[in-house]
């Protein structure tokens, strides 16, 4: 375990936030960083810290309080104000109490901050408020948990850390693991730190520095014991078997994806495979270890109780999505007779939780995390690998013996999580993936942007790798935003785009095909090579487009949105310009149909027809680029008053951008209305162009 203190960087934590937060929690938070920054000791808002001081009230009172780590914070990003000052004298008085009941806790945490703005205090206040040293560390570090999970868990732990540490059995955070970890320190107050058996270790000093260093020292000493006592690790696969394993991925993703959808509900899926992934998904130790349930009670709100196994047969499709939705629909079956026979132990009154596995374990291509977005799956796929790879590394020590059920129901159906239930809306395109061909473009931007706002991921495909960098710094990176270099004109290419799409998100639910280009020459003088040129792009990558489209829909069953970008041009051509009139005719042509076919699979198809955009978010338009000095030419303007033209031809005098667009493409694709087939125009009102 690296010991990552540098007294420089401490140094400059007290300069930056020390004039105005004091030393003490300019401290706490440097250590607090430095401890998020090791996912081997947190991951994703798992554990807490806290440091005693003084807090000066508004008469002028000095009252002690304790700052400890707020609700909704990441220690690796912590700032001083997500540590609460509670007033440490109640919380010492209310660890004194008989009984408490989780939400008068939390509750009596709350009336009790000085700052009534303040993030929440953590569930496990009263834990640190008792604790007499300034600095109180807690993580959940793997390897404690490697000794905490087995029959022998105790010694273990008195082997790998001493005879001075206290050791407190299991359970559920809240009061009364508060109340129990008290008594027991009471009983032994000389202990050098404390083991919480399935959940973590507490550390303390009066110093930052001590706390944390005592941490790192006692983690190390646990790595230390397991290393010892490993097992020799299986073969890991090579380069061959991982490429191998990543295709198939793409391959069965859309199936996963159409097996776990219920009542028209998707959900993202996100892929993860490495070697020591690979390898540990085919150890034929897999179904124990999913047995085994989580490394710490927490997982469990994330992960739920159990991952899913999915052995998917080399074959057809119909011999793979029977092999999916049996492991899928047993999956369903286990966890409604879990809910029903705990449910019953404690009387009832419980919201069932959806049924959906949020672990895909696929032996031979790797693990699948389903859930809401991609930033949850994210967050699942790290609990995954460190589940994983604790069970396996610390085989040397046994079978790993996780909590048993009922444990486990009481923290994923804690009263506390219940209560979030229904308190957060959905945004309408969430759990839906959007793929944009021609993304980079000003219209392409525009349309993600406003795809993206509406909770859609995206997958942006362009063939040019420049202007998708372009395009990505424009809408900002994150976990919802995928990059395909996709050319639409080529068969394999546009295959290839949408098995990324799979790859990255399980599947595509909104196509936009609107990848285009132009060329302006009056007819006599049209080159054959450039007319065939814009048909390529315009009419056959379209055509590929909605094709590969239809393929994907079919095998998710799970519908989908197809939204062309036609243009004004399909019903108002204009002259020297008929390379593009006629391409996005053919296509607009070609869309009606695909409407006509692809409504039994509750598939939509849909088109937009756009005026000249001529830049989004100080992104050019490459397509006027190209063609608006011609197309300038062709009207007898200068190419600069060319926007001011087609803004004066319509009849709002509108200037129509890519968001405008983009609204359209929304509006469609949130099926607002029951409509297939049909053309919206988005060009201010020109006259000639009205659909008819």
């Amino acid at each position: 375990m690296q010991d990552r203190w540098n007294d420089a960087d401490a140094e400059s934590y007290l300069d930056k936030y020390g004039p105005k937060w004091g030393a003490d929690l300019a401290l706490r938070t440097y250590s607090s960083r430095i401890i998020g920054a090791d996912d081997a000791l947190v991951l994703h808002g798992g554990g807490n810290t806290s440091v005693k001081g003084v807090e000066r009230t508004i008469l002028g009172d000095e009252v002690p309080a304790v700052y400890v780590k707020g609700s909704g914070w990441d220690l690796a990003k912590i700032e001083p104000q997500g540590f609460p000052a509670v007033e440490l004298a109640h919380m010492l008085r209310l660890v004194e109490l008989p009984v408490l009941s989780d939400e008068t806790m939390v509750n009596e945490q709350r009336t009790h901050m000085f700052d009534a703005s303040a993030p929440n205090p953590s569930i496990e206040t009263l834990l640190h408020a008792f604790l007499p040293q300034r600095f109180v560390d807690h993580t959940h570090a793997d390897a404690i948990l490697a000794l905490t999970n087995h029959p022998e868990g105790e010694d273990y732990v008195r082997a790998a850390l001493g005879d001075d540490i206290l050791i407190v059995p299991y359970v559920k955070p809240g009061f009364d693991l508060a109340r129990l970890c008290a008594e027991r320190f009471r009983a032994f107050p000389d202990c050098a730190a404390m083991v919480l058996m399935q959940h973590g270790l507490f550390t303390w000093g009066d110093t930052a520095r001590r706390a944390y260093a005592h941490h790192i020292e006692l983690v190390t000493k646990a790595e230390e014991f397991v290393v010892a006592r490993a097992l020799p690790k299986a073969p890991r696969p090579g380069v061959d078997k991982l490429a191998t394993a990543r295709a198939r991925a793409a391959q069965i993703a859309p199936l996963l994806r159409g097996a776990l959808a219920e009542s028209g509900k998707t959900w993202v899926l996100t892929h993860r495979v490495d070697a020591d992934t690979l390898a540990r998904v085919n150890d034929p130790r897999l179904d124990r270890w999913v047995e085994a349930g989580p490394l710490t009670p927490d997982h469990v709100i994330r992960t739920k109780n159990l991952g899913c196994v999915v052995r998917v047969p080399d074959g057809d499709d119909a011999a793979m999505r029977t092999a999916i939705g049996d492991a899928i629909g047993t999956y369903r079956v286990d966890y409604q007779t879990y809910f029903d026979r705990q449910s019953e132990r404690v009387g009832g009154g419980l919201t069932r939780l959806d049924t959906t596995p949020r672990v895909l374990l696929v032996p031979g291509v790797g693990v699948f995390a389903v859930g809401e977005d991609p930033k949850a799956t994210r967050i699942i796929l790290d609990i995954t690998d460190h589940t994983l790879a604790v069970k396996d590394e610390s085989e040397g020590l046994g079978a790993f013996e996780g909590l048993p059920e009922d444990d486990l129901f009481d923290v994923e159906y804690w009263s506390l999580e219940q209560a979030k239930l229904g308190k957060s809306k959905a945004k309408p395109l969430a759990r839906k993936v959007a793929l944009i061909t021609g993304g980079a473009g000003a219209i392409g931007i525009g349309i993600a942007k406003k795809l993206r706002e509406q909770g859609a991921c995206i997958v942006l495909a362009d063939r040019d790798d420049a202007a998708l960098a372009r395009a990505e710094g424009v809408l900002g990176k994150g976990a919802d935003l995928t990059l395909v270099r996709m050319d639409v004109t080529i068969e394999a290419s546009v295959a290839n785009g949408f098995a990324d799409a799979a790859g990255a998100f399980g599947g595509v639910d909104i196509v936009v095909p609107n990848a285009g280009i132009a060329h302006s020459a009056p007819l006599p003088s049209l080159a054959d090579d450039d007319f065939r040129r814009v048909m390529d792009v315009n009419a056959h990558g379209v055509f590929l487009t909605v094709r590969e489209a239809g393929r994907i829909f079919q095998r998710q069953g799970t519908g989908g949105d197809i939204i062309l970008i036609s243009s004004k041009n399909v019903f108002g051509p204009g002259a020297e310009f008929a390379a593009y009139s006629a391409s996005k005719a053919a296509a607009h042509q070609l869309c009606r149909v695909a409407a006509i076919e692809y409504a039994k699979f509750d598939v939509r198809v849909n088109m937009v027809n756009p005026d000249a955009v001529f830049a989004q978010d100080g992104v050019a338009s490459g397509l006027w680029a190209e063609v608006g000095p011609d197309r300038a030419k062709a009207k007898g303007l200068a190419f600069d008053q060319l926007p001011d033209h087609y803004r004066q031809r319509n009849l709002l005098k509108a200037v129509v951008t890519g968001e405008h667009v983009g609204n359209a493409v929304v509006f469609l694709a949130t099926r607002q209305t029951p409509t297939t087939g049909a053309s919206i125009p988005v060009d201010g009102g020109v006259e000639n162009a009205f659909p008819r």
